[in-house]
Protein backbone atom coordinates (compact mmCIF):
# COMPACT_ATOMS: atom_id res chain seq x y z
CA UNK A 1 0.00 0.00 0.00
CA UNK A 2 2.77 2.26 0.59
CA UNK A 3 4.47 1.93 -2.76
CA UNK A 4 1.16 2.29 -4.12
CA UNK A 5 0.46 5.62 -2.17
CA UNK A 6 3.90 6.93 -3.28
CA UNK A 7 3.20 5.70 -6.84
CA UNK A 8 -0.19 8.08 -6.45
CA UNK A 9 1.35 10.87 -5.16
CA UNK A 10 4.29 10.74 -7.85
CA UNK A 11 1.43 10.58 -10.30
CA UNK A 12 -0.49 13.65 -8.95
CA UNK A 13 2.56 15.81 -8.72
CA UNK A 14 3.04 15.15 -12.50
CA UNK A 15 -0.08 16.14 -13.38
CA UNK A 16 -0.06 19.33 -11.72
CA UNK A 17 3.49 20.16 -13.32
CA UNK A 18 1.89 19.34 -16.82
CA UNK A 19 -1.25 21.57 -15.96
CA UNK A 20 0.88 24.38 -14.57
CA UNK A 21 2.82 24.08 -17.82
CA UNK A 22 0.13 24.34 -19.62
CA UNK A 23 -1.47 26.78 -17.99
CA UNK A 24 1.68 28.90 -18.60
CA UNK A 25 1.46 28.46 -22.63
CA UNK A 26 1.58 32.32 -24.41
CA UNK A 27 -1.88 33.05 -24.53
CA UNK A 28 -2.76 35.90 -27.23
CA UNK A 29 -4.18 39.03 -26.29
CA UNK A 30 -7.56 39.97 -26.91
CA UNK A 31 -7.50 43.07 -29.21
CA UNK A 32 -3.50 42.58 -29.38
CA UNK A 33 -1.38 44.75 -31.77
CA UNK A 34 1.38 48.05 -31.36
CA UNK A 35 -0.93 51.67 -31.07
CA UNK A 36 1.74 53.67 -29.53
CA UNK A 37 2.54 56.34 -32.29
CA UNK A 38 6.30 55.33 -33.61
CA UNK A 39 6.30 52.13 -31.62
CA UNK A 40 6.77 48.61 -33.01
CA UNK A 41 8.04 45.08 -31.77
CA UNK A 42 8.74 41.53 -32.46
CA UNK A 43 7.47 38.54 -30.71
CA UNK A 44 9.89 35.61 -29.98
CA UNK A 45 10.04 32.04 -31.17
CA UNK A 46 8.28 33.10 -34.67
CA UNK A 47 4.60 34.37 -33.17
CA UNK A 48 2.64 37.12 -34.31
CA UNK A 49 3.66 40.84 -32.45
CA UNK A 50 -0.38 41.56 -32.87
CA UNK A 51 -1.09 38.64 -30.14
CA UNK A 52 0.54 41.07 -27.70
CA UNK A 53 -0.56 44.34 -26.58
CA UNK A 54 1.37 47.68 -26.76
CA UNK A 55 -0.82 51.25 -25.72
CA UNK A 56 0.17 54.77 -25.06
CA UNK A 57 -1.71 55.46 -21.39
CA UNK A 58 -1.18 59.34 -20.94
CA UNK A 59 2.77 59.23 -19.82
CA UNK A 60 3.02 55.75 -19.79
CA UNK A 61 2.85 52.53 -22.28
CA UNK A 62 1.20 49.90 -20.94
CA UNK A 63 2.29 46.63 -22.49
CA UNK A 64 0.05 42.92 -22.43
CA UNK A 65 2.05 39.55 -23.76
CA UNK A 66 1.14 37.15 -24.89
CA UNK A 67 4.39 35.72 -26.69
CA UNK A 68 7.10 36.96 -25.39
CA UNK A 69 8.58 40.09 -26.81
CA UNK A 70 10.47 43.63 -27.47
CA UNK A 71 8.94 46.96 -28.35
CA UNK A 72 11.28 49.60 -29.44
CA UNK A 73 10.84 53.03 -31.35
CA UNK A 74 13.42 53.36 -34.20
CA UNK A 75 13.95 57.08 -33.07
CA UNK A 76 15.44 55.51 -29.95
CA UNK A 77 19.01 54.82 -30.35
CA UNK A 78 22.05 55.44 -28.31
CA UNK A 79 26.08 55.30 -28.68
CA UNK A 80 29.41 55.20 -26.85
CA UNK A 81 28.95 56.24 -22.99
CA UNK A 82 25.50 56.15 -22.54
CA UNK A 83 22.65 55.24 -19.73
CA UNK A 84 19.15 54.03 -20.43
CA UNK A 85 16.83 53.69 -17.78
CA UNK A 86 13.10 53.42 -17.25
CA UNK A 87 10.01 52.67 -14.41
CA UNK A 88 8.49 49.27 -15.31
CA UNK A 89 5.20 48.62 -12.85
CA UNK A 90 3.20 45.77 -12.58
CA UNK A 91 0.02 46.92 -11.27
CA UNK A 92 -1.13 43.15 -10.09
CA UNK A 93 1.63 41.02 -9.94
CA UNK A 94 1.37 37.33 -11.51
CA UNK A 95 -2.18 38.68 -12.77
CA UNK A 96 -1.51 36.46 -15.99
CA UNK A 97 0.80 34.27 -14.82
CA UNK A 98 0.95 31.13 -12.39
CA UNK A 99 4.32 32.19 -11.82
CA UNK A 100 6.98 35.13 -11.72
CA UNK A 101 8.03 36.52 -15.45
CA UNK A 102 10.55 39.60 -16.23
CA UNK A 103 10.41 42.58 -17.69
CA UNK A 104 13.05 45.56 -18.11
CA UNK A 105 15.63 47.32 -20.43
CA UNK A 106 17.07 46.20 -23.91
CA UNK A 107 20.23 47.96 -25.70
CA UNK A 108 21.95 47.33 -28.33
CA UNK A 109 19.72 46.26 -30.91
CA UNK A 110 20.61 45.86 -34.47
CA UNK A 111 18.97 44.11 -37.03
CA UNK A 112 15.33 44.65 -35.07
CA UNK A 113 12.42 43.32 -36.65
CA UNK A 114 14.28 40.70 -38.63
CA UNK A 115 15.53 37.19 -37.74
CA UNK A 116 18.67 38.46 -37.14
CA UNK A 117 18.30 40.67 -34.44
CA UNK A 118 20.54 40.97 -31.79
CA UNK A 119 20.44 42.91 -28.47
CA UNK A 120 20.80 42.60 -24.44
CA UNK A 121 18.27 42.97 -21.61
CA UNK A 122 18.02 43.45 -18.29
CA UNK A 123 15.07 42.60 -16.38
CA UNK A 124 13.77 41.75 -13.05
CA UNK A 125 11.13 40.01 -11.25
CA UNK A 126 8.90 40.52 -9.04
CA UNK A 127 9.57 38.01 -6.22
CA UNK A 128 13.22 39.72 -5.59
CA UNK A 129 15.12 38.22 -8.93
CA UNK A 130 16.77 39.66 -12.49
CA UNK A 131 17.65 38.06 -15.36
CA UNK A 132 20.69 39.31 -17.72
CA UNK A 133 20.58 37.74 -21.02
CA UNK A 134 21.14 38.61 -24.82
CA UNK A 135 19.94 37.28 -28.08
CA UNK A 136 22.44 37.28 -31.21
CA UNK A 137 20.40 36.31 -33.18
CA UNK A 138 20.57 32.96 -31.11
CA UNK A 139 19.98 33.44 -27.22
CA UNK A 140 22.87 33.62 -24.97
CA UNK A 141 22.44 33.84 -21.00
CA UNK A 142 25.17 36.15 -18.88
CA UNK A 143 23.61 35.43 -15.26
CA UNK A 144 22.45 31.63 -15.42
CA UNK A 145 18.85 30.35 -16.96
CA UNK A 146 16.34 31.76 -14.40
CA UNK A 147 18.83 34.80 -12.89
CA UNK A 148 19.67 35.34 -9.52
CA UNK A 149 18.58 37.11 -6.39
CA UNK A 150 19.45 40.39 -5.07
CA UNK A 151 18.44 42.61 -2.21
CA UNK A 152 18.21 45.42 -4.54
CA UNK A 153 15.12 44.43 -6.72
CA UNK A 154 11.93 44.80 -4.68
CA UNK A 155 9.34 41.99 -3.96
CA UNK A 156 5.52 42.36 -4.56
CA UNK A 157 3.47 41.53 -1.01
CA UNK A 158 1.75 39.41 -2.29
CA UNK A 159 -0.12 38.09 -5.94
CA UNK A 160 -2.38 40.87 -6.78
CA UNK A 161 -0.13 43.40 -5.75
CA UNK A 162 1.50 46.12 -7.36
CA UNK A 163 5.50 46.58 -7.77
CA UNK A 164 8.22 48.77 -9.18
CA UNK A 165 11.03 48.06 -10.30
CA UNK A 166 13.74 51.49 -12.06
CA UNK A 167 15.84 49.57 -14.14
CA UNK A 168 18.80 51.45 -16.20
CA UNK A 169 21.24 49.78 -18.18
CA UNK A 170 25.35 51.39 -18.71
CA UNK A 171 27.69 51.48 -21.23
CA UNK A 172 30.88 52.78 -19.99
CA UNK A 173 34.29 52.38 -21.13
CA UNK A 174 34.47 48.47 -22.08
CA UNK A 175 31.44 47.69 -19.49
CA UNK A 176 28.12 47.42 -19.36
CA UNK A 177 26.51 47.37 -16.34
CA UNK A 178 22.57 46.81 -14.89
CA UNK A 179 21.46 48.50 -11.97
CA UNK A 180 18.42 48.10 -10.20
CA UNK A 181 16.30 50.65 -7.83
CA UNK A 182 19.94 52.62 -7.67
CA UNK A 183 22.21 49.68 -7.39
CA UNK A 184 24.13 48.47 -9.82
CA UNK A 185 23.50 44.46 -9.61
CA UNK A 186 25.25 43.26 -12.46
CA UNK A 187 28.74 44.42 -14.72
CA UNK A 188 30.14 42.73 -17.56
CA UNK A 189 32.90 43.47 -20.07
CA UNK A 190 32.06 44.22 -23.45
CA UNK A 191 33.94 41.48 -24.86
CA UNK A 192 31.64 39.32 -23.10
CA UNK A 193 29.23 40.82 -24.70
CA UNK A 194 29.47 41.52 -27.91
CA UNK A 195 31.63 39.40 -30.93
CA UNK A 196 30.55 36.09 -33.00
CA UNK A 197 26.90 34.74 -32.11
CA UNK A 198 26.40 37.94 -29.34
CA UNK A 199 25.86 41.63 -30.12
CA UNK A 200 27.49 43.36 -32.99
CA UNK A 201 27.64 46.22 -31.05
CA UNK A 202 26.37 47.91 -27.83
CA UNK A 203 25.36 50.94 -30.00
CA UNK A 204 22.31 50.43 -31.60
CA UNK A 205 18.44 50.64 -30.54
CA UNK A 206 17.09 51.18 -27.05
CA UNK A 207 13.83 49.88 -25.68
CA UNK A 208 11.85 47.34 -23.59
CA UNK A 209 11.08 44.12 -23.39
CA UNK A 210 8.24 41.56 -21.32
CA UNK A 211 8.12 37.99 -21.12
CA UNK A 212 5.29 36.19 -21.84
CA UNK A 213 1.47 36.60 -20.01
CA UNK A 214 2.57 39.51 -18.28
CA UNK A 215 0.70 42.94 -17.75
CA UNK A 216 2.78 46.27 -16.92
CA UNK A 217 3.71 49.60 -17.60
CA UNK A 218 6.45 51.49 -18.55
CA UNK A 219 7.25 55.60 -17.65
CA UNK A 220 10.44 57.58 -17.63
CA UNK A 221 11.90 55.62 -21.29
CA UNK A 222 15.13 57.76 -21.49
CA UNK A 223 18.71 57.58 -22.38
CA UNK A 224 21.37 59.98 -20.99
CA UNK A 225 25.14 60.33 -22.64
CA UNK A 226 27.82 59.65 -19.59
Amino acid sequence: MGIIRYLYAGSAILLMASVSFAQDTARAVAGGGISAPGWTGKADGGQSINEAKLTKEGNALRVTTGPAAAFWNESDKASGNYTVKATFTEPKYMDLNSHPHPYGIFIGGNDMGTDQQSYLYCAAYGNGTFIVRGFGPQAFQMNGRRGEANDAVHKASAPGQPVSQEIAMSVKGDKVDCAINGKVVATYDKAAVVGPGKLKSTDGVYGIRFAHNTDGTVTGLSMTKE
